[in-house]
C-alpha cells in the first residue's frame, strides 16, 4: 500500500477512467454501474446478514463459473480469527460465511489455486485484498492467465489480532459468547450472540480508550477506499434501509463480471431501491473539528470511562434515529467521517507519504466543507 498508493492507476486499468470528480456520489462509492438493496428470500443461518456474499460464491461453484473460491474460514480455537482457504466445494464455501473483524491474510490462497492449476476462481476479500490482487495480477504472469473474479467488502477498523479480544472486552457485556459484531445505523454497536441475543451499545458510550487511532493497524487508518472500489461487486450493508428481520444489504456492480456474479443469485433476490436523503452535510460539519482535533493528539493518554453513561447514549442514539442521515445518507456521512479522520492521520503521522496514499477526489472532498489541506 505505501508503495502503490489507493486508487490512481489501478482504478483506471479497471474502468478506463478515473472516478468523475464532478459526481459527488462516485467520488464517494467509487464506480458503479447499477446501485440497490435487498435481502436473500431464502436466509442463509448464520450469515452476518442474509448471505448474499454466500449465496453468490456457492452458485459461482455450483454453476461452474469458478472452480474454487479464496475465502477465509473460521479459527477453530478462535471464532472472530480467520484462516485463509482455497473452498473447492459448496460445503466448503458454506463454512465462510459470517464476518471476522480482524486483519486476515486472505491472498494466501492465491499460491494455492496456482499449484492446484486452477484457472477460474473467485476472491472474496477488503479492499486492501483487491487492491493488492490488481496489482500482483500486473506483476506476475501466472495470475494474468486466470479468469478472476472478485466480490468486495465494505472495510474499515480492521483490529490486530493481538488486539480484537483486548478491544471486545471493553464493547461487550458478555464477550466469550459474542458471535457477530456491526457499528450499525442506527449510531449503536450490535453484538449478537450464541443464544440469539443481540447486545446494543451506543457509539456515544464507548470507553473513550477506543477512539484512539494507535488501537486500530497503521494500514487501516491509511485507507481511503472503505467502499472496496476495485472489486467487481461491492456486497455491505451501509446505505440498506435498517428494518427487523430483513437483513436488508446493499449491493454495488461495478464491472461486467460483478454483473455475471449478480447474475448467478438475481431470482433468489428481493430487491428494494436505495432510500434515504444523500445530504448530510450539517452532521459531517458538526464532527470534522472533533476529528482533526483528534488525529493531532495522537499519542495523548485517552481514558477507560464512556463520555457518557449507557442510558444517556441510547436517548442520543434513539434521536439520531430520527434525525440523522438514513441510508444513502448513513453510506455518505460513513465514507466522509473515514475519509477524513484518515486524511489527518495520514497529514499529521505520515506526511512524506501523503503525495501517495491520499487519492486525488480526497482533497476535492475536504474543499466542499473548507477544511485546511
Amino acid at each position: 500500500m505505501f508503495k502503490n498508493g489507493w486508487l490512481g492507476d489501478l482504478e483506471k486499468q479497471l474502468f478506463g477512467r478515473e472516478r468523475n470528480f464532478e459526481n459527488p456520489v462516485e467520488m464517494r462509492f467509487g464506480i458503479t454501474s447499477e446501485r440497490f438493496t435487498a435481502r436473500l428470500k431464502q436466509r442463509i443461518p448464520d450469515a452476518q446478514w442474509s448471505g448474499i456474499i454466500t449465496a453468490t460464491a456457492m452458485k459461482a461453484i455450483e454453476r461452474k463459473l469458478v472452480e474454487g473460491v479464496v475465502t477465509l474460514h473460521r479459527d477453530p480455537e478462535h471464532y472472530f480469527f480467520s484462516v485463509p482457504v482455497l473452498a473447492r466445494n459448496i460445503e466448503d464455501v458454506y463454512a465462510s460465511r459470517g464476518n471476522k473483524p480482524v486483519l486476515s491474510p486472505v491472498l494466501r490462497s492465491l499460491q494455492t489455486a496456482y499449484r492446484q492449476g486452477l484457472t477460474r476462481i473467485l476472491v472474496i476479500g477488503a479492499a486492501c485484498h483487491l487492491h493488492m490482487l490488481r496489482d500482483f495480477r500486473e506483476r506476475f504472469p501466472y495470475l494474468r492467465n486466470m479468469q478472476i473474479y472478485t466480490i468486495g467488502i465494505p472495510c474499515v477498523d480492521n483490529i490486530d489480532r493481538n488486539r480484537w479480544y483486548w478491544v471486545l472486552e471493553r464493547i461487550s457485556s458478555s464477550p466469550a459468547t459474542a458471535r457477530h459484531m456491526e457499528f450499525m445505523p442506527d449510531f449503536r454497536i450490535h453484538i449478537r450472540h450464541c443464544d440469539g441475543s443481540t447486545e446494543k451499545i451506543p457509539y456515544f458510550s464507548l470507553p473513550q480508550e477506543l477512539s484512539d487511532p494507535a488501537v486500530f493497524p497503521q494500514a487501516c487508518m491509511c485507507c481511503f477506499d472503505y467502499l472496496n472500489s476495485l472489486s467487481d461487486i461491492t456486497i455491505g450493508y451501509l446505505a440498506a434501509e435498517l428494518t427487523p428481520r430483513q437483513d436488508r444489504q446493499w449491493v454495488l456492480v461495478r464491472t461486467e463480471k460483478g454483473r455475471e456474479l449478480l447474475d448467478l443469485i438475481k431470482n433468489e433476490l428481493e430487491r428494494f431501491p436505495e432510500w434515504g436523503e444523500w445530504k448530510c452535510d450539517g452532521f459531517i460539519r458538526q464532527t470534522a473539528g472533533g476529528i482533526i482535533k483528534q488525529m493531532g493528539d495522537i499519542g495523548r493518554t485517552f481514558s477507560a470511562d464512556p463520555l457518557i453513561p449507557q442510558w444517556i447514549g441510547h436517548l442520543l442514539s434513539t434521536a439520531m434515529g430520527f434525525i440523522g442521515p438514513k441510508g444513502i445518507g448513513f453510506a455518505h456521512y460513513s465514507a466522509d467521517y473515514h475519509m477524513i479522520r484518515h486524511y489527518y492521520y495520514v497529514r499529521y503521522l505520515l506526511p512524506d507519504h501523503q503525495e501517495k496514499l491520499v487519492p486525488a477526489h480526497v482533497p476535492v472532498i475536504l474543499r466542499e466543507y473548507g477544511l485546511p489541506l
